[in-house]
């Protein structure tokens, strides 16, 4: 895994902070260790004031040298194409700056908010939807911004959910880390914690002990990763995910699909099952969105309907993501699927399975739906309330 790095210990390589103080950040850096393409090299140049150059060390031991397509190489390194802005493409692709009532808060959904703890990441991958924070644009969120949105929560009752995100929250040091969960965990509304990560595909030797200790004590706190090609899925992050697993911490995978990167059934299918046997569950296979300088990676939405389809009835269900699509200007989430139905009838409805075989479901004669009884009866009948959710030390 070392030979860019042949005066590296295994101590330094296994060190988290070695990897952050010697990520490759620059053209020069970058060309002492991988012979570049011309697209390449004029893409490092163009970029450069638009959007971070930043590959962790272990991460660039995974690029092939010789392969310009690479699925590694092509997240890492920047074309030309990426300086390019195309008709359509926005700057906040998904209208996140309406809804941000304090600077590390998006509050576009009712009962669920978008922390954001800080502005770096371990890899600056070329697909970033949140380069306008990524690249340092804004400078880094402070203390006193993160206490303004811990405020910000403790006032709105309707938030039962919070994703941690930014940049990457994972590299916040652990007792960073764990102030803020222990903070978020005192709001008695809020249910869940989500921590959105890259840290087990590029940097997976900051998972330890300690932090997966302290991720389990924010319980229910679900950690979402970023795989998006199985050449991601070495030894380390293997280790990484599993790790986390056993220490009671759910681990659920959302992938970008991107052209010529991952835009085959072939790829997501071998990408979703080795997600399985590391016990990390898909769970969305994204849209690109539409950032700037992201055309040349969009495929159209009909790929993923493709492939989708490829995959059901072909594997596991449990290898079969919701497709999505992060609606442009702050529309939000929709799914789509292949439509199975071919034709609808008072008496049954005829599906096509994924065999492209006709089968008819008869429709029931009573079609009443409505319940027999309101909220409050309903709150009657339910189960005790949840004990109070306390950190587990």
């Amino acid at each position: 895994m070392r030979p860019l790095f042949p005066n590296a210990t295994d101590a330094e390589w296994r060190d988290w902070r070695w990897q952050q103080r010697n990520a490759v950040r620059s053209l020069a850096e970058l060309e002492r260790f991988l012979p570049l393409t011309d697209d390449e090299r004029r893409g490092c140049i163009e970029t450069a004031g638009i959007f971070r150059l930043g590959i962790s060390p272990y991460y660039l031991s995974l690029i092939d040298r010789d392969h310009p397509f690479c699925p590694v190489r092509m997240q890492a390194i920047p074309t030309r194409a990426e300086a390019e802005k195309q008709p359509g493409e926005l700057r906040d692709p998904l209208g996140e700056d309406h809804h941000r009532p304090v600077r590390a808060i998006v509050h576009k959904y009712p009962d669920r908010v978008l922390l954001l703890a800080l502005d770096h990441c371990s890899v600056y991958c070329r697909h970033c939807t949140r380069r306008r924070i990524t690249s340092g644009a804004e400078g880094g969120i402070s203390r006193d911004e993160l206490k303004e949105a811990i405020d910000y929560l403790k006032a709105h009752p309707e938030v039962r959910d919070v994703l941690i995100s930014g940049g990457d929250p994972l590299l916040l040091g652990t007792a960073r880390l764990d102030e803020l969960l222990t903070e978020l965990r005192a709001i008695p509304h809020i249910e869940i914690i989500r921590i959105g990560t890259r840290i087990p595909v590029c940097l997976p030797m900051r998972v330890d002990e300690e932090l997966a200790k302290v991720l389990r004590r924010a319980a229910p706190l679900y950690v979402v990763t970023h795989f998006n090609h199985a050449k991601e899925i070495t030894p380390d992050a293997r280790a990484a995910c599993e790790l986390l697993v056993d220490h009671g911490v759910p681990v659920e995978n959302q992938a970008v699909l991107m052209r010529r990167l991952n835009s085959s059934a072939v790829a997501i299918k071998d990408l979703m099952q080795k997600c399985l046997t590391m016990r990390v569950r898909p769970y969305y296979l994204h849209q690109m969105d539409v950032a700037e300088g992201l055309e040349h990676l969009r495929t159209p939405l009909s790929k993923g309907v493709e492939i989708l389809q490829s995959l059901r009835g072909w594997t596991s269900g449990l290898a079969v993501p919701h497709l999505a699509v992060d609606l442009p200007d702050g529309g939000g989430k929709v799914t789509l699927q292949p439509d199975y139905v071919v034709e609808r009838r008072a008496s049954e409805t005829i599906f096509r399975n994924y065999r492209g075989e006709r089968y008819a479901y008869p429709e029931p004669r009573e079609t009443d739906c409505s319940v027999p009884y309101d909220e409050i009866q309903y709150q009657k009948f339910n189960q005790p309330p949840l004990p109070k959710l306390r950190i587990l030390r």
